[in-house]
């Protein structure tokens, strides 16, 4: 008969409890300098891969909140179902997830940073003309947009003003109430 379950037992359950408790806090110099370069890598190569791959990778998210998404997440599977890793090393590589993130945040404050961090909102409607090539470098299809207008309730492709593809994957559709013009600070980051 083969054994599934194999319960060892020890000596005395002070020990155990001793034994556990060192193996969840523990931690040396090396773990601590393993866990800070790969939260920075892990998080950065998420970030560039929803840039790559687009903003249809997530939707309702910027790709600097999807990444601190994902590394958090990951960062709590791995503390609490890996052997190899204590609670001492996930707590300090959350830790440097949310600091890398509050630094990001304090950065996102200059264009600069914001245009290596952030996908940019693209114009893929101007009035009635569907701008093809901006749909295309953000994965949108025709269907897509139709989806979206019928959405909108727009009837007439002549009763659109513009839609907007924005950073978070959602479209707006800007209606053609009457003749005004679209204040140019509403487009002032849309890329056309």
């Amino acid at each position: 008969m083969n054994k599934i379950l194999t319960i060892p037992i020890l000596s005395s359950p002070e020990n155990a409890l001793i034994e556990a408790l060192e193996t969840l806090f523990s931690l040396n110099l090396k773990s601590f300098f393993l866990i800070l370069l790969s939260t920075i890598l892990i998080y950065v190569a998420v970030i560039v891969y929803t840039r790559i791959f687009g903003k249809r990778s997530f939707s309702k998210m910027s790709s600097f909140d999807f990444a601190m998404t994902v590394a958090v997440g990951s960062m709590i599977a791995t503390t609490i179902l890996s052997d190899s890793v204590s609670f001492l090393e996930g707590a300090i590589g959350l830790l440097f997830v949310y600091l890398f993130q509050l630094t990001a945040a304090f950065f996102r404050r200059y264009k600069w940073f914001r245009i290596i961090i952030d996908n940019q909102p693209t114009l893929i409607m101007d009035g009635k003309n569907i701008l093809r090539d901006n749909m295309k470098a953000v994965r949108v299809t025709e269907g897509d947009l139709r989806s979206k207008l019928r959405e909108a309730n727009v009837v007439k492709l002549s009763e659109v003003k513009a839609v907007i593809f924005e950073s978070t994957g959602d479209m707006v559709v800007l209606h053609k109430n009457n003749d005004d013009v679209i204040d140019e600070w509403l487009l002032k980051d849309v890329q056309r």
